[in-house]
C-alpha cells in the first residue's frame, strides 16, 4: 500500500509542477519522500530559490505561512490544515505594543514559530540555528524575543551585554522533557553525549553536551566520534539521525518526545494535497506586506 502510495505521489507531484517539503519532525516515511526536508531556516531559505510553481509544505501552518509570504505569487499547499504550533499563538500584538511603549529603542525578536500577523509587528525574525547571530547584529540594545522563553533565554546567555524582555511562551515538547528522565537516560547509557535543542529548558539545557537546532543536532551526531546520543528533541529527527549514522545508537528520553500536530501529515494527506491542489495557504494582503519584512532582513543578516 505504500509503495503503491508513492508512485501515485511521484506521478501526481509532475502533473502539479510541484516540490514537496518536509520538517524533521515528520514522520520519516513522508521525509522520505520529500524533495527537501530540513529545520525551520532551511525550508525558509530553500522555499525562495526554487523553480517549481506549487509549493506542497509538511508541517505545521507558520511554515506553509512563512513560504507564502516569501513566495508570494506561487501557490502553497498544507498538506494538512489541521497541524497547528500551539506557541505560535501564545504571543498577541498588544503585548508588542505594550513592551514598544515601555522601551523605545526595543527590537522585537520574533522566532519563526509564530503568527503572520505576529511576524507583521515584528522587526526581524530569528530560527533556533541562526538566532544568536541574528541578535549579535542588531543594533538596539533592548530586545524583545517572542515567544519562546527557553530559546530567548538561551540566547540572552550568548550576548549579555544586551537587555532581554522574554515573553512566556513555550513548545510543550520540549518543555515536557524534564531533567530527571535525562539524568536517568545518562545513567543508563553513560558514554552517551546528551544533544539538546534551545527550546528545551535551562535546567536540561545545562547539562547537554551540545545545543543547537534540528540541524545543527543531526550535523554534530553525524561528525562526532562519539556512538551512542542521548536527543532531547521531538522524536521525529530520528529518522534522519539513523539515515545518516546507521552504526550510532540513538536515545530518546520519554515518550513525550512527540508533537501530535507534526505527526498528522502523513503520506495519503500529501497524496490528497496534490489532488486537490488543497488546502492553499492564504494570507491577508494587508499583512503580508508587513510580515515578509521581517522574514527577508533574517535571511539578510543570517548570510
Amino acid at each position: 500500500m505504500e509503495n503503491e502510495l508513492v508512485r501515485e505521489i511521484a506521478k501526481w507531484k509532475e502533473k502539479r509542477d510541484a516540490v514537496i517539503l518536509a520538517h524533521y519532525y515528520v514522520d520519516g516515511a513522508v521525509q522520505e519522500i520529500a524533495d527537501y526536508v530540513g529545520d525551520s531556516y532551511y525550508l525558509a531559505k530553500i522555499a525562495t530559490e526554487l523553480k517549481e510553481q506549487v509549493i506542497i509544505f509538511c508541517g505545521v501552518s507558520f511554515m506553509g505561512e512563512s513560504a507564502k509570504l516569501l513566495n508570494p505569487n506561487k501557490t502553497v499547499i498544507m498538506a494538512d490544515s489541521s497541524a497547528d504550533c500551539p506557541m505560535a499563538h501564545m504571543i498577541d500584538k498588544e503585548r508588542i505594543q505594550e513592551v514598544r511603549k515601555e522601551y523605545s529603542d526595543v527590537a522585537v525578536v520574533c522566532y519563526v514559530n509564530s503568527t503572520a500577523e505576529i511576524k507583521a509587528y515584528s522587526d526581524i525574525c530569528v530560527t533556533s540555528s541562526n538566532a544568536v547571530k541574528v541578535v549579535k547584529a542588531i543594533g538596539q540594545k533592548n530586545i524583545f524575543f517572542i515567544p519562546d522563553n527557553n530559546l530567548g533565554r538561551y540566547v540572552s546567555k550568548m550576548i549579555p551585554e544586551k537587555n532581554f524582555i522574554f515573553h512566556d511562551g513555550f513548545c510543550h515538547v520540549h518543555k515536557s522533557i524534564h531533567l530527571d528522565r535525562v539524568i536517568e537516560a545518562k545513567r543508563v547509557n553513560p558514554e552517551a553525549k546528551v544533544l539538546a535543542h534551545p527550546e528545551c529548558t535551562k535546567d536540561v539545557l545545562n547539562i547537554a553536551d551540545y545545543i543547537g537546532s534540528t540541524s545543527e543536532i543531526i550535523a554534530y551526531a553525524t561528525q562526532s566520534e562519539c556512538e551512542k546520543f542521548i536527543i532531547c528533541t521531538e522524536m521525529g529527527v530520528f529518522f534522519e539521525l539513523m539515515r545518516k549514522n546507521p552504526k550510532k545508537k540513538f536515545y530518546s528520553v520519554g515518550h513525550r518526545q512527540f508533537c501530535p500536530n507534526m505527526k498528522k501529515v502523513t503520506l495519503e494527506k500529501v497524496l490528497g494535497a496534490l489532488k486537490e491542489m488543497g488546502p492553499e495557504v492564504l494570507v491577508d494582503k494587508s499583512i503580508s506586506k508587513k510580515a515578509v519584512i521581517p522574514l527577508q532582513k533574517m535571511l539578510e543578516f543570517a548570510k
